[in-house]
């Protein structure tokens, strides 16, 4: 089951616990983006993984398919989709991916 989570509350631990839960929640939130859209193989623990080895290059492909994997769930849902992956790329290479996390937040919340 998908939880919905508080955007702000989220940014605000994320920033006291120095990122840590910027982890948790990178991690979870791809889970729940995967569930969404029925794409099992894509799991927060593998994703973290690779950008981790990567040493974050493997976040900006992260970003482009979550992207692509939210608008997927949208139109299984009968919604119209809205793809932004690449909004969600050149958030993350301009260092803003904790806003990145809130936008995919604010979608996997309407789609819960």
């Amino acid at each position: 089951m998908v939880q919905q989570r508080g955007i702000v509350l989220a940014i605000i631990l994320t920033l006291i616990t120095c990122g840590i839960y910027g982890i948790y929640w990178f991690i979870v939130l791809t889970n729940d983006a995967g569930k969404l859209s029925g794409d099992y193989s894509f799991t927060g623990g593998k994703h973290f993984l690779l950008t981790l080895v990567t040493c974050g290059i493997w976040s900006f492909v992260w970003a482009y398919q979550i992207g692509k994997n939210i608008a997927e769930a949208q139109r299984q849902r009968g919604m119209v989709p809205v793809d932004n992956s690449v909004l969600y790329v050149v958030l993350t290479i301009f260092g803003l991916s904790i806003v990145t996390y809130a936008l995919v937040q604010s979608d996997v919340n309407r789609l819960a």
